[in-house]
């Protein structure tokens, strides 16, 4: 920059300098009007003197307006009859003195933890929700419940009632844990953050039998995926009714839905397994099995295969939710 000012000089003609020494004559004037001494801006004549602008302060900062917008503080001092300054004048001050942010006092809301819950065996993790069944007439429901292990997904206990009750969810926690045949610090329940869930019955049942809950975030059903996902299945099987006639009706459907789930539904999260299978242990016999089946259909017609032995894949040995960010990067 510095030759090419020269050569201008020496030519007469900066153009031609810049031309020839392949200088952009943007970045020329722009390199030496940067390395000027910044010539300070002259104050302008309608500008506040520093008392004005400390009144105005001052007045931003009072008991009576400290929670209120400058176009609110602008408005009530004109309904007063005083006029300190414009809307904008205000915002530019707030600015200069870094308090251009939220004014009005904020709602203080408590943080929620990102619920991450592991299960690497049946019987570790349930998740449990109430989910309502359309009744014979509009705005009538029936309510089902569902106990749901997150490792096998298999349906732990279920109920169908005419209400939402902590005395029934109670009642049903407590007869599950005791036909899985939970023992005290075996098991974390999780649930979210519904008025049963929540109930203090609730919470007095799971601290006597040693069981550990958590609660999905509000407002946030990814926190409780396998019970949402289940619901779906219920709600999407072919024979599931667009309204039931009675509760009995809602039970007798239940009573045969929920042993099919189980024992027969192939589920494609537990590589085509049932429930039943992953819950009581026949995994690693069954895949077992399969995989016999499929060496002897690759020994049989290898070229279907491509000449590779298909392979059976294998049960997931660890069940989140919300897995944590360094599980995945592992």
């Amino acid at each position: 920059m510095t030759a090419a000012k020269k050569l201008g000089e020496s030519i007469g003609n900066q153009k031609e300098a810049c031309d020839a020494l392949c200088v952009p004559r943007a970045s020329f004037y722009r390199f030496f009007a940067d390395n000027e001494p910044k010539k300070e801006r002259p104050r302008p004549p309608l500008a506040l003197s520093r008392e004005e602008e400390q009144q105005i302060l001052d007045a931003l900062h009072s008991k009576r307006f400290q929670d209120k917008a400058p176009p609110e503080v602008y408005a009530t001092l004109l309904d007063d009859g005083h006029y300190l300054c414009s809307i904008r004048t205000m915002y530019r001050i707030l600015e200069r003195h870094q308090e251009l942010k939220e004014r009005r006092r904020q709602v203080s809301r408590s943080h929620h933890v990102k619920p991450e819950l592991l299960a690497t065996k049946p019987n570790e993790v349930w998740s449990w929700d109430i989910t309502k069944l359309k009744g014979p007439a509009k705005w009538t429901y029936f309510y089902l419940y569902v106990i749901l292990d997150i490792f096998s997904r298999y349906v732990v206990g279920w109920m169908v009632a005419e209400r939402e009750s902590a005395a029934l969810a109670k009642r049903l926690i407590s007869e599950t844990c005791y036909k899985q045949n939970i023992v005290k610090d075996q098991l974390t329940i999780h649930a979210d953050r519904g008025s049963s869930m929540r109930s203090k019955p609730v919470a007095f049942l799971l601290s006597d039998l040693g069981v550990t809950k958590t609660h999905s975030r509000p407002y946030t059903s990814n926190d409780n995926p396998y019970s949402e996902g289940q619901f779906k299945t219920v709600k999407h099987c072919p024979d599931f009714p667009a309204r039931f006639g009675s509760i009995q009706d809602s039970r007798i459907f239940c009573q045969t839905f929920f042993p099919w789930y189980n024992n027969e539904h192939k589920h494609s999260g537990l590589k085509l397994l049932t429930p039943a299978n992953v819950h009581y242990g026949q995994s690693e016999h069954i895949i077992a099995y399969r995989t016999e089946v499929l060496e002897q259909a690759f020994m049989k017609y290898p070229n279907r295969f491509k000449y590779q032995m298909p392979q059976h894949p294998r049960l997931d040995q660890k069940v989140w939710i919300n897995k944590p960010s360094s599980e995945n990067e592992c």
